[in-house]
């Protein structure tokens, strides 16, 4: 692996693929064992989760379903720090089982914001999975129960993330390298 360009940036490999994947079974072990027996409803938030959404359900091997919801508060490499909905759930989520399924949690507020919204239909309970974690950027209390990996406060791309809509299809996780 070496250095890349994604438009007019340079990033470096971080983290390789068999690495996530190693992870994303280590999480999905866990909600089989947490969830057998409720079908929970994974809900993934596109874009970005949505390869990590597809080999997450592949690994789960109890009953679930899936839906997608749509969120955005980036732009380029920073968050707007306002969250817009941009596709809605269509399916009932009273007394089911959620589980968010997100591709990286940095301030929290995306999670937050979506759990006010999913509150008020009624779900049984609520849970959260995300493929990446930073911790040092969280600014809201939450309970995150299902974290595949805890990194630095860096700019990544790659399995699903994205710089301006590109880097997505990357296989390893890329960070982007200061000037």
């Amino acid at each position: 692996m070496c250095i890349i360009s994604v438009k007019d940036k340079k990033f470096r490999p971080s983290i390789p693929e068999e690495t996530i994947l190693k992870h994303v079974k280590e999480v999905a072990d866990r909600i089989n064992r947490d969830m057998e027996g409720k079908n929970p409803l994974l809900l993934a938030v596109l874009n970005g989760s949505f390869i990590f959404a597809a080999d997450l359900m592949r690994m789960i091997d109890i009953s679930c379903e899936i839906s997608f919801v749509k969120l955005s508060s980036y732009q380029g490499t920073s968050s707007t720090g306002e969250v817009k909905e941009v596709i809605g759930l269509n399916d009932s989520l009273k007394d089911r089982t959620v589980i968010i399924v997100e591709d990286i949690v940095e301030s929290g507020l995306t999670v937050q914001s979506m759990m006010e919204s999913l509150r008020k239909m009624e779900p049984k309970e609520i849970h959260v999975c995300t493929l990446l974690l930073k911790p040092e950027k969280l600014t809201v209390p939450l309970d995150i129960e299902y974290v595949a990996m805890e990194i630095p406060n860096d700019f990544i791309l790659g399995y699903g993330l994205d710089y301006d809509q590109q880097g997505r299809n990357l296989r390893d996780i890329y960070t982007l390298v200061e000037d």
